[in-house]
């Protein structure tokens, strides 16, 4: 069981909850926040050196360079998966091992800047496919082997936006311990 205060510093906007239900009027609010990220994400790390890059935001936490790669390669597999449920029937979805992927040497050695502008480009295309689905399309589904789930399109795209939420407030925080303003 994780402490408060490191229950606070690893979740700072709370753990995710899955909805009860599909509810279309969060659509916008799940969209919204998919295509914001990239534009908090510049002005999270804006003037952050690298040493300040290699502080996790909490003990035994990814520093601020990992949770940047991370969440390019997180939000690359949710994208992938769900056009595959988009254009599969009930396709079964590959997971990764997240923690090693962010042990990778790209993560080491690109520059953070380098995934912001994957995510930048990712989640433009992202929010115009969210945008451009037909009421059904927010049904369809994908099966997760390592979670043994079913998710449907707005769950997952429920997921992400908190997922984006989650790690921007975690390097939030950070900077406002730290006093890097």
């Amino acid at each position: 069981m994780i402490a408060d205060n490191e229950e606070q510093l690893a979740y700072p906007i709370g753990r995710y909850e899955v909805p009860e239900k599909h509810m279309p009027e969060m659509q916008q609010d799940w969209i919204d926040a998919i295509e914001a990220l990239p534009t908090w994400l510049d002005h999270i790390i804006e003037n952050l050196d690298a040493q300040q890059l290699e502080v996790p935001y909490r003990t035994g936490g990814w520093n601020t360079r990992q949770v940047i790669h991370h969440i390019a390669d997180s939000h690359m597999n949710g994208y992938i998966r769900m056009k595959l449920a988009l254009t599969e029937d009930k396709p079964v979805i590959k997971p990764y091992d997240e923690k090693r992927w962010t042990m990778l040497k790209d993560v080491e050695v690109e520059p953070v800047n380098v995934s912001i502008t994957l995510i930048h480009a990712l989640h433009k295309r992202w929010g115009t496919l969210l945008r451009n689905l037909e009421p059904a399309d927010w049904e369809r589904t994908y099966y997760h082997p390592e979670d043994d789930r079913t998710s449907h399109i707005w769950m997952s795209a429920d997921t992400y936006a908190w997922h984006g939420r989650h790690h921007f407030e975690q390097i939030r925080s950070l900077r406002e311990r730290m006093g890097w303003n």
